[in-house]
C-alpha cells in the first residue's frame, strides 16, 4: 500500500476520535506492509494527558512485536507529533513517520520545534509531511469549530 492508503487508516481513527468529542488525531504504525498498531486521542475519556494516539498505537506495536524497538516500523499520524509523542518516537526507534497536517501550536517535528531530527540524540527519524494534509486540517478545523458554537 502507498503512504496515502495507510494515511487514510489513521484518518479513519482521527474521525473516530472526532465522534466521541475527542481531538481528531489518528495514528497507525505499520510493520512488513500489516498495521500492528493504531490509537486515537482519549484524554478526555480517560481523564489522562498521556492518551495521544501516538501513544496508544506505539503500546499496542510494542506488545505486538515483543520488543519496545519498532526500527521496521513506520509510523502514520493525521497532525504533526507533539513534544510527549516526538519524544516517544524517538525512544521506541521508529525510523520513519509519516504526517499529515502540520502543528504550528505544538508540533515537534519541524513546526515549534524538530525532535525527530535532533543531531545530538542517538535516533533521527525519516519524516514525510503533507500527506492527506488538507483534509486533516479540514476535519481539525471543523472538529474546533463546533466545539466554540457550543461553547458561545
Amino acid at each position: 500500500m502507498t503512504d496515502e492508503e495507510w494515511m487514510r487508516q489513521a484518518m479513519e481513527l482521527a474521525r473516530q476520535a472526532a465522534s466521541e468529542e475527542e481531538t481528531p488525531i489518528g495514528c497507525v504504525i505499520v510493520h512488513e506492509n500489516k498495521i500492528i498498531g493504531k490509537g486515537y486521542n482519549k484524554r478526555n475519556q480517560r481523564g489522562n494527558p498521556l492518551c495521544h494516539a501516538e501513544l496508544e498505537a506505539i503500546n499496542e506495536a510494542a506488545g505486538v512485536l515483543g520488543d519496545w524497538r519498532l526500527e521496521e516500523c513506520t509510523l502514520y499520524v493525521t497532525l504533526e507529533p507533539c513534544p510527549m509523542c516526538a519524544g516517544a518516537i524517538v525512544q521506541a526507534r521508529i525510523p520513519r513517520v509519516v504526517m499529515g497536517a502540520m502543528n504550528p501550536k505544538a508540533g515537534c517535528a519541524g513546526s515549534i520545534l524538530d525532535l525527530l531530527h535532533e543531531d545530538r540524540f542517538n535516533h533521527q527519524v525519516e519524516t514525510v509531511s503533507g500527506v492527506l494534509e488538507e483534509e486533516s486540517r479540514d476535519l481539525m478545523k471543523s472538529f474546533f469549530g463546533r466545539l466554540r458554537k457550543r461553547e458561545s
